[in-house]
């Protein structure tokens, strides 16, 4: 199966976890964060798969989340605004993310990507 792989790639993060991908051979669709932004679709359906909250697909230690005050905001606001903004910048968005049919990894954890994306 062909992962989808969506990363920044200046991120260190996202660097290692590429490097992890190919060393381990698994075939993924790179897909840039800022140059193709996860649309409110995306992000809900993904949201969905994942049944994670909707808080671990915001990036808490990005620049741009501190500048907004978001760690503020975030708690008064629903669902699709959150959404919403999430899908206005890429920058906000945690990463990587792998996409597959069943499940969401967000951040890169190699001892959960080993879980799932070594069967």
């Amino acid at each position: 199966m062909k992962y989808l792989f969506i990363e920044y790639p200046k991120c260190s993060t996202c660097k290692k976890a590429k490097k992890w991908l190919n060393d381990n051979n698994i075939e993924f669709e790179d897909r840039h964060i800022i140059e193709n932004n996860p649309t409110k679709e995306e992000l809900k359906k993904w949201f969905r798969v994942s049944g994670l909250p909707i808080k671990r697909f915001f990036n808490t230690s990005g620049m741009k989340y501190r500048e907004l005050g978001l760690k503020d905001k975030i708690p008064n606001m629903n669902e699709d605004e959150m959404f919403e903004l999430l899908s206005t910048d890429g920058m906000l968005v945690k990463r990587p993310i792998i996409v597959a049919e069943d499940f969401i990894l967000t951040g890169f954890k190699e001892k959960e990507w080993e879980e799932k994306l070594k069967k």
